[in-house]
């Protein structure tokens, strides 16, 4: 029986500030340029500022990447292009800047970490930093056995607690969350499936790399199987995450709960950070206010999952990479956004003046007509 009261993050979290993003729309209202002209940039930035509790917003000046890394058994199976247990690869390119997310990263000038939290290598293949809050070397197969013991899977989820806290505390002021690993879209599929109260076929997807038929079949049917063991422990979060899930699934929902208590905006990346956030969501429903998806994967899963946490995608490129890297496409958006909100200069009180007079002189005036003596019920005399 695990110690962690999840029940702890529905008081802990807090909506981002009302009054604030009142405030922000009023002065968006005395900007120079229309309200609404500006599309989505709008809501963004008045978002932005509720997150920030600051108005005019602050420019998003010290953004980060975060990706979770790790092995998932089911991939044995045949369910991923990707060999199974060859996540550590795919990590290695991203730290040797070969990745595409390193090389957006490296355009944007954004810093890149990488958590190893169930990799399946030797921990010492990788630098100290990156598997410091290493839980297990992989994650069990979710259609025949669970994914962790109920106590990796806390250890997991504190991990993921402990990386949001050292970047808040570092001064990170926006998250790029995002996941390195092979199995893990058909891991997050069962939780969406499960949580949605979906069949199998609803949330199966062709996965990073697009796998064929044969393999989308065998997926289907990992998912079909590994849902059936879900279902029972709908009513536990953790637990489900631990029969279901995966030592990085449990570490990116304990890092996108703890970074709503922080008050640290996040930016989705795929189907795995969707999935983790709407697990996220059934511990705490204020905790998605906090979230923004980045970018539409094309996964059924991941837009199952946003539509049930009314989250719509800032991005639609087709890009299915994975590793963050759609994501990391949205952030210019909302930096642009927050540019905007705060550097549009505001309508002076003379122009206003001159533009009510301009309008009061446009304004038609209807002169009133004279009743006519008929209408005013006169008669002639006789």
């Amino acid at each position: 029986m695990s110690s962690l009261n999840l029940d702890d993050f529905t008081d802990l979290i807090e909506r981002p500030d009302g009054g604030v993003r009142r405030d922000a729309e009023a002065r968006r209202e005395r900007q120079i340029v229309p309200p609404g002209s500006l599309g989505r940039l709008d809501d963004l930035g008045e978002w932005l500022a509720a997150a920030q509790s600051s108005v005019p917003v602050r420019p998003v000046e010290r953004p980060r990447v975060v990706l979770f890394a790790g092995d998932h058994g089911i991939a044995a199976l045949g369910v991923s292009a990707r060999p199974a247990g060859s996540a550590a690869q795919s990590v290695r390119a991203v730290l040797d800047g070969s990745s595409p997310v390193a090389v957006l990263a490296r355009r944007l000038g954004v810093p890149v970490r990488v958590v190893d939290v169930a990799l399946d290598c030797e921990p010492d293949a990788l630098p100290g930093e990156v598997a410091g809050h290493r839980v297990r070397r992989g994650s069990g197969r979710i259609d025949v056995e669970d994914a962790l013991t109920t106590e990796e899977a806390e250890a997991a989820f504190l991990a993921g607690v402990a990386v949001a806290d050292e970047e808040a505390d570092s001064g990170t002021d926006l998250v790029v969350l995002g996941d390195v690993s092979v199995g893990g879209t058909t891991a997050a599929s069962v939780l969406v499936a499960a949580l949605c109260g979906t069949d199998a076929s609803v949330v199966t997807g062709r996965g990073g790399l697009p796998i064929d038929d044969l393999a989308w079949m065998r997926k289907c049917a990992a998912i079909r199987d590994a849902l059936r063991r879900a279902r029972p422990v709908l009513g536990d979060q953790l637990q489900l995450l631990a029969t279901v899930g995966g030592a990085d699934l449990a570490a990116m929902t304990g890092f996108l709960l703890q970074s709503a208590v922080r008050k640290m905006p996040v930016i989705l990346d795929g189907v795995v950070s969707a999935a983790c956030a709407l697990v996220g969501q059934r511990v705490a429903f204020r905790a998605p206010d906090w979230w923004l998806a980045g970018h539409s994967s094309g996964e059924p899963a991941q837009a199952k999952a946003l539509d049930r946490m009314a989250l719509e995608p800032l991005l639609d490129h087709g890009v299915t990479v994975g590793e963050g890297a759609g994501a990391l496409l949205a952030l210019p958006l909302v930096q642009a956004a927050a540019a905007l909100a705060a550097e549009l200069p505001e309508v002076s009180k003379a122009e206003e003046a001159v533009e009510t007079v301009e309008a009061d002189e446009t304004t038609p005036v209807v002169e009133e007509e004279t009743p006519s003596a008929e209408a005013a019920g006169e008669t002639e005399a006789p």
